[in-house]
């Protein structure tokens, strides 16, 4: 792969991060956790979502699974040309979605302030690229530091 190559690549990633980073900050905004997440088919947003747990008073509501379902149904084949983008490691719950629809490549924004099962999804065939962004990271430790028992609430501890 050339170098032209690869920097096309990471500014897309960067691109695409910087729309999941708004969906973050839109949840922030509404009064729930700062996780974003947009959903990527032939370098085009197909679907945006952001944790809105507390919003919806939801048990279940991850940014990851916010963007699939405001994606909409789509075809199997149509999940294995996506790219899953999110501010933040994904969490069992989303890695299971994301495996049972086979997409096959996810990108984070960071996995500092909270780490998924990325060794399993590796395993499981998952290309998992963590941009390790300190603008997601500054995000993440700023609300977890003036939150603490919602953001405990929420990775289940």
């Amino acid at each position: 792969m050339t170098y032209r190559r690869i920097w096309c690549i990471m500014a897309d990633h960067r691109k695409f991060m910087g729309e999941a980073v708004k969906e973050a900050l839109k949840g922030l905004r509404e009064g729930g956790i700062p996780i974003g997440s947009v959903l990527v088919k032939d370098g085009r947003i197909i679907g945006r979502g952001h944790n809105r747990r507390v919003q919806k008073k939801s048990a279940v509501l991850h940014a990851e699974i916010d963007c699939l379902e405001n994606a909409g149904r789509l075809k199997a084949r149509d999940y294995g040309k996506c790219v899953l983008y999110s501010t933040l490691s994904p969490c069992d719950m989303c890695t299971g979605a994301i495996l049972l629809y086979k997409i096959p490549v996810i990108v984070i924004g960071e996995n500092r302030t909270f780490k998924g099962p990325e060794a399993y999804s590796k395993r499981r065939g998952i290309k998992v690229v963590n941009l390790d962004m300190k603008e997601c990271r500054d995000m993440m430790d700023r609300f977890i530091r003036e939150n603490p028992r919602l953001w405990n609430e929420d990775i289940g501890v």
